[in-house]
């Protein structure tokens, strides 16, 4: 039975990484959506974008490009995590 006690151990440990990453980076999603495209607008809208003010960019755009960024590092890390734990394919 140690066997079973070491797969429920990196279980554990890969489901305790993936959540930690997950509230990471959804944190950081909404910093950025909630956070510099409504509650830091008024601050950000004295630079501007293309002739927007970055305020209503982020709100409009930069979020959308975060999310997607966020994304594709989450599934960089995954696999890293995955490798770490001995569950990649």
């Amino acid at each position: 039975m140690p066997e079973d006690d070491a797969r429920t151990a990196s279980a554990d440990a890969y489901w305790k990484a993936n959540v930690r990453l997950l509230l990471t980076l959804m944190a950081i999603w909404f910093a950025v959506s909630f956070g510099a495209g409504i509650l830091f607008r008024d601050a950000l809208d004295r630079f501007a974008i293309g002739g927007f003010p970055l305020g209503f960019w982020f709100a409009q755009q930069g979020s959308i490009y975060v999310f997607v960024a966020l994304i594709f590092f989450y599934h960089w890390k995954m696999k890293r995590i995955e490798r770490r734990h001995d569950l990649d394919d």
